[in-house]
């Protein structure tokens, strides 16, 4: 199969998708041909689409699910420095959450945002789970308790800490997952060495786009840990064999408004 298709008329041969060519697979046009892939070198093409990308005359489509193109209309994506600064520093770990639901249209949307996330290779290895009913969060979370049970009085680091989680906990108080109505699993192949920073990057990209559609985060650390080392809760999660999670985010509906930005220590730079 042809790796990348080019519109003959469009082409200015300007060069450009050899140059941003990831791989430096792409021979470039001259005056008699058009720029290719040649077949020997086609199996090395990662699929990242930055030839189609960034061909200013969009003369160039890579042969991967071509009729599911997305077109960027002129300026879309386009964010102020300014604006785009106080977007970031208004981001908050939620803690306080509504009971309302998210509506899984809007998960899904923002899930469509986390899959353009960048992956090592562009491997894509991260898929998701969403647990939508709060009931189940709260069964996760009485088994992250459960986890912490197995260490107290343990050589574990957090042997010592734990019991100030259990009995809030037990008093009624959800110190795990602090009354979200929902959270969220990447997971991961086992073995692939790069894919646990993949995973972190799409969360990221979930964690960042969820404000705009007013959505409030914050990573579950408990419950990330519990699932790493506590049988019973991968078990729960139904986590496919042969892949393992790689963190945990909790979400709902944001109890309170923002209407400032706290300190943060001074920025700390050594140019080299």
């Amino acid at each position: 199969m042809t790796t990348i298709l080019i519109d003959q008329d469009l082409c200015t041969r300007c060069g450009i998708c050899s140059n941003a060519c990831t791989m430096g697979l792409i021979d470039p046009a001259d005056e008699n041909t058009l720029p290719k892939i040649p077949d020997a070198k086609a199996g090395m093409c990662i699929h990242c689409g930055h030839c189609e990308v960034f061909c200013p005359s969009q003369a160039l489509l890579l042969n991967d699910r071509p009729d599911e193109k997305l077109h960027l209309p002129a300026g879309a994506g386009t964010i102020a420095p300014d604006a785009m600064g106080y977007y970031l520093r208004k981001r908050r770990s939620v803690r306080r959450f509504k009971k309302d639901p998210v509506p899984k249209e809007k998960i899904l949307e923002l899930l469509d945002i986390a899959r353009y996330a960048a992956s090592g290779g562009n491997g894509q290895p991260v898929k998701w789970i969403v647990v939508h009913d709060p009931e189940r969060v709260k069964k996760i979370a009485g088994l992250t308790i459960e986890w912490m049970k197995t260490l107290v009085n343990s050589t574990h680091p957090m042997s010592g800490y734990v019991p100030m989680l259990i009995k809030p906990f037990e008093a009624g108080y959800d110190v795990i997952c602090r009354g979200a109505p929902h959270l969220l699993f990447a997971h991961i192949p086992e073995g692939n060495p790069i894919a646990q920073t993949d995973a972190i990057i799409a969360l990221t990209h979930f964690d960042i786009a969820a404000p705009a559609f007013g959505v409030g985060t914050c990573w579950a650390g408990f419950v990330a840990m519990a699932t790493m080392s506590y049988e019973p809760l991968p078990k729960e999660l139904g986590i496919p064999a042969g892949r393992k999670t790689a963190y945990a985010m909790m979400f709902g509906h944001p109890q309170y408004k923002i209407y400032g930005i706290p300190r943060r220590k001074p920025l700390d730079v050594t140019w080299q």
